[in-house]
């Protein structure tokens, strides 16, 4: 019974993102910010029990990323959308739509390659931020949607998309320092990362 929990969790976070939506354009925020928190943490149960327990599965793997991607791309077009992020939001939306084509390019490549590329602290901090900055603006609209206050946003979106781009450029960095994108070795089977912890 126990194996099942992780990816119990990710499917429940799957099924949190229309919620979290219907509820921004509902102009809930309230509840969207708490069905945002739920799903941050059942994120963060599913990670923890599925290492404490070894129950890393194929599906987790795939999936819990998938699931992290699509709920904060889901949430920040919402906010944007439905304004409550302002006008610089579409660059947010750029940038974030951006990073994650480079690395769905990324990652399909290397899957060909038997190599399964694993989030790393770097990308965890970026979407921390996010997530920081996306529970601000839903308080933000509710509670202080005019004055100064409802532009303290901002400052967390910079730092997002700083953490973000830095992301990218440094899987980019560790997948060169590994051999996975050298020219040399593109015709190589790159089966380095097949032995490392499978869930």
């Amino acid at each position: 019974m126990l194996k099942h929990i992780p990816n119990a969790l990710t499917i429940i976070r799957f099924l949190l993102i229309p919620a979290i939506v219907i509820s921004i354009f509902c102009k809930n925020y309230i509840l969207a910010a708490i069905l945002f928190t739920i799903s941050g943490i059942t994120d963060i149960a599913d990670g923890c029990i599925a290492r404490k327990f070894n129950l890393i599965s194929n599906f987790g793997k795939l999936m819990d990323p998938l699931a992290d991607k699509l709920t904060q791309i889901a949430t920040l077009t919402s906010l944007v959308i439905a304004g409550v992020i302002p006008t610089f939001g579409y660059w947010i939306l750029g940038i974030v739509f951006l990073k994650e084509f480079i690395m769905i390019c990324g990652a399909s490549f290397l899957y060909g390659k038997d190599v399964v590329v694993y989030s790393k602290w770097y990308g965890k901090l970026a979407t921390v931020l996010f997530f920081i900055a996306i529970i601000v603006s839903l308080f933000i609209k509710e509670f202080a949607p005019d004055g100064l206050l409802a532009y303290i946003d901002l400052p967390l979106y910079i730092l997002a998309l700083i953490a973000t781009i830095s992301a990218l450029i440094m899987y980019i960095r560790d997948l060169y320092k590994k051999g996975f994108i050298d020219k040399q070795d593109l015709k190589k089977e790159v089966t380095i990362d097949k032995k490392e912890k499978k869930r």
